[in-house]
């Protein structure tokens, strides 16, 4: 359903509400992005409303800033799953790509990067009222040896003061663990990859309004995280987990920051994708669980985790951002 014109934003406590000037009537509002980007293209065929800048700066509406910091080798890709999971909220939400300044992506064009990222220095003076950190395909490095880890760290400071609640994905977890609380992370013998079922440990959590008693989720990773080094840490909270796939979801400072270890942005086929490249470039690779019908590749995957990934990222959106963040941005601190 396309917004209409005429639509004025007003604050009611501490949330930003959105109403029609003439029918007070609530829209599915869309998510604002950079023109031209490609995944728009690929997204309006699944009816996402999606709208650019040029004419989401014309109305009188105070979306709210979403930044993206994409460390993920297929930019274009996570791009495109993270703005499905995010398209589900009711809000207006304006989505901005950052990259580390420190570092070159190799999979992906200069001219992607140029027209749709900005460099972390050219935003650090700003605020948002939301963050995603994606993963990294560097598990087996240790943190100080990647080559922008210092940038990172100011990242990660910066999204302290500056950002209302951040979101850290799969790597970017674990570095956030590390870098905050010094939580280390460890190498798993065989590649935690397939779908897993989850427990909620706190279920009373907005996070988790509307989930069912367990829920499923992909991995595709190669270290971990260990309960005990967590629960020595004052102010980490794991929040949800799985038999095998371990720690899963940890909460600091009150839902400013979520540590998540699974991919719930994933599309269908990403494990998919993930297991025939390395078969075919020969690397040792298992089945990923619970995914293909009687664990045969040639068929379909079973699709378990999209109401999950819906809702917890609509979740954060509302009572974490939203519910949180000031009319004045400007007013976000510590």
């Amino acid at each position: 359903m396309k917004l209409p014109y005429g639509v004025f934003s007003h604050r009611v406590g501490k949330k930003l509400q959105f109403f029609n000037s003439s029918i007070l009537q609530l829209y599915i509002m869309p998510l604002i992005l950079p023109d031209q980007l490609p995944a728009i293209d690929e997204l309006k065929q699944e009816n996402i409303f999606t709208m650019g800048y040029k004419r989401a700066d014309s109305q009188q509406i105070r979306p709210l800033r979403l930044a993206v910091l994409n460390l993920m080798p297929l930019k274009i890709t996570t791009e495109t799953d993270f703005i499905r999971i995010l398209s589900n909220s009711a809000l207006q939400i304006r989505v901005e790509f950052m990259k580390i300044k420190s570092h070159t992506s190799k999979n992906t064009p200069i001219e992607h990067m140029m027209a749709f990222y900005r460099n972390f220095e050219d935003m650090k003076k700003e605020k948002y009222d939301g963050l995603i950190v994606t993963g990294a395909p560097l598990e087996f490095i240790n943190f100080e040896e990647v080559t922008y880890w210092e940038e990172l760290q100011k990242v990660f400071n910066w999204a302290h003061s500056h950002v209302t609640s951040t979101i850290y994905v799969c790597w970017a977890a674990f570095a956030g663990l590390y870098h905050f609380y010094g939580v280390p992370k460890y190498n798993t013998s065989n590649k935690i990859f397939g779908v897993f079922e989850h427990r909620m440990l706190s279920p009373e959590l907005p996070i988790f309004r509307g989930f069912d008693d367990v829920f499923f989720a992909p991995h595709s990773r190669h270290c971990e995280v260990y309960h005990k080094d967590i629960e020595k840490v004052q102010g980490l909270h794991i929040i949800a987990e799985s038999d095998e796939a371990g720690v899963t979801i940890v909460e600091a400072r009150n839902g400013r920051e979520f540590f998540i270890t699974c991919h719930l942005e994933y599309s269908p086929l990403t494990l998919d994708s993930e297991y025939k490249r390395d078969i075919a470039k020969g690397k040792p690779i298992n089945l990923p669980q619970n995914y293909y019908p009687k664990d045969d590749p040639t068929q379909m995957p079973i699709v378990r985790w999209r109401a999950a990934a819906n809702l917890l990222y609509t979740n954060w959106l509302n009572y974490y951002v939203y519910q949180e963040t000031p009319f004045n941005i400007d007013d976000i601190k510590e």
